[in-house]
């Protein structure tokens, strides 16, 4: 069975969150999503909607098989214990596949690294986007 594995913040789920998923899951059997810890997102302002709800919907999509919160203090942890064969990343996650696949080599992870392309087909494909225009219209 191969397994991949699909991260992300999923703040306001939108369908480029949704295209993202779909098209891990295509990779592989079984797809795995590691929600992040709110604690955890410092690259870009701090989630609006509580990790426990944000699992919450990711559990309930259909092409995700198994969701679970990150780890608290290494991201690897749920990695090394979920052992993927591909690990994918969306277009506009800030990772460097090779520094990502250089830091899995130095913790014995083998997984293939595959980044997922952008979603085209709707204007609201970022959280951030959608949270802006929200206040546009509301203000």
């Amino acid at each position: 069975m191969k397994k991949i594995v699909a991260t992300g913040t999923f703040d306001i789920l939108h369908p480029g969150h949704i295209y993202y998923l779909e098209e891990s899951k295509k990779l592989g059997d079984e797809l795995w999503v590691i929600v992040a810890r709110e604690k955890n997102v410092v690259h870009k302002p701090r989630p609006i909607v509580s990790e426990d709800q944000r699992l919450r919907v990711i559990q309930s999509l259909r092409c995700v098989d198994h969701a679970i919160l990150g780890d608290f203090t290494d991201m690897y942890k749920p990695i090394m214990e979920i052992n993927p064969d591909i690990i994918t990343i969306g277009f506009n996650q800030k990772w460097s596949e090779d520094k990502l696949k250089a830091e899995m080599h130095e913790r014995g992870i083998s997984s293939d690294v595959v980044r997922i392309g952008e979603y085209r087909g709707s204007p609201f494909t970022s959280s951030t986007k959608i949270i802006e225009e929200a206040i546009r219209r509301r203000a």
